[in-house]
């Protein structure tokens, strides 16, 4: 396994070297400026919980032909004990060599499907997600600049398909469902997100989802079309949903 200090140099020059178009460089600009001030947004530091209690996920965007991020998901294969099946971000718990959260999510996702750390230039860390397994789960904000270089290669113990998802359709209302659950006496919305991917349907839900809407509404810089009435382990009522209330109610 590469050093920490080998792996941080690594990614410190990658994103210093994110090419492609002026839609990616600005997104890398806009966070390097919040990475340098607050160095919490790209923490590198030893974890303080069990390893058994922590993990990550990689939110990998690319660009699409027709210019608009896309983000890389994976199908859980049948076989798992857990969440077989299900659609997710590459990502798993942290392990005793795993430095921080950016080498989890990296290092899953080499495992998982064959991507290489070295082409993934992180961004930006967003806010924990809390499990009601006692897990908190770090969304990992990467740029896959050179698409072409991807080869994926899948772990068929764990992946039984990889595809990829336009970032922007978790803030529509389009091919979205939602179902009202609620766990210790709070009500809350479960999304549902269907998507067809080369002749597959595919369905992103619960906790995938919940992160791909954060994802997009601060990397795209804009709230969801619809209420989101998030948990409050996830955060609770937004702004954003408060304001959709209100004007419900006049």
């Amino acid at each position: 396994m590469e050093s920490r200090k080998h792996r941080k140099g690594k990614m410190e020059s990658n994103s210093a070297e994110v090419r492609g178009s002026q839609r990616l460089q600005a997104l890398l600009h806009h966070f390097q400026p919040s990475i340098t001030n607050n160095p919490h947004n790209l923490k590198r530091s030893h974890f303080t919980s069990k390893p058994t209690k922590r993990a990550a996920v990689l939110i990998c965007l690319f660009e699409g032909s027709d210019g608009n991020l896309r983000v890389i998901l994976t199908l859980r294969a049948s076989s798992l004990s857990r969440h077989s099946g299900e659609v997710a971000l590459p990502g798993g718990k942290r392990e005793e060599g795993d430095a921080d959260d950016v080498e989890t999510a990296l290092r899953e996702a080499k495992e998982e499907i064959g991507l290489d750390p070295s082409l993934v230039s992180v961004i930006t860390l967003l806010e924990p997600f809390h499990t009601k397994y006692g897990i908190t789960v770090i969304p990992v904000v990467g740029i896959l600049s050179n698409k072409d270089a991807f080869s994926p290669v899948l772990d068929s113990a764990e992946v039984e398909a990889i595809f990829d998802v336009p970032l922007e359709m978790f803030l529509k209302n389009e091919n979205r469902r939602a179902e009202e659950r609620e766990w210790m006496g709070e009500k809350h919305l479960v999304h549902y997100f269907d998507y067809e991917f080369e002749n597959t349907q595919y369905v992103i839900w619960a906790i995938t989802a919940a992160i791909l809407i954060r994802a997009a509404t601060v990397l795209l810089q804009r709230p969801p079309e619809f209420l989101e009435q998030r948990p409050k382990i996830w955060g609770g009522i937004t702004e954003n949903d408060m304001i959709m209330l209100q004007n419900s109610s006049k």
